[in-house]
């Protein structure tokens, strides 16, 4: 039996999408990137990673 390693995720139980930026309030992902983030490549998966901290601007003041 092989293991297979966990998929990297930003996902920290808090999910709630905010209406005007797209982005969920607690990992900053769209809700396209967590429905398929699974069948996303390690490289797609690394950008959208990378991009997240930029992402929280997108924010309204509020939650930020």
């Amino acid at each position: 039996m092989s293991h297979i390693p966990p998929i990297p995720t930003p996902c920290i139980k808090v999910c709630t999408v905010d209406g005007a930026s797209g982005l969920c309030l607690g990992c900053l992902r769209t809700l396209g990137e967590i429905a398929g983030w699974a069948k996303l490549d390690d490289a797609t998966r690394d950008s959208i990673l990378a991009d997240l901290p930029r992402r929280r601007d997108r924010l309204p003041e509020a939650f930020r």
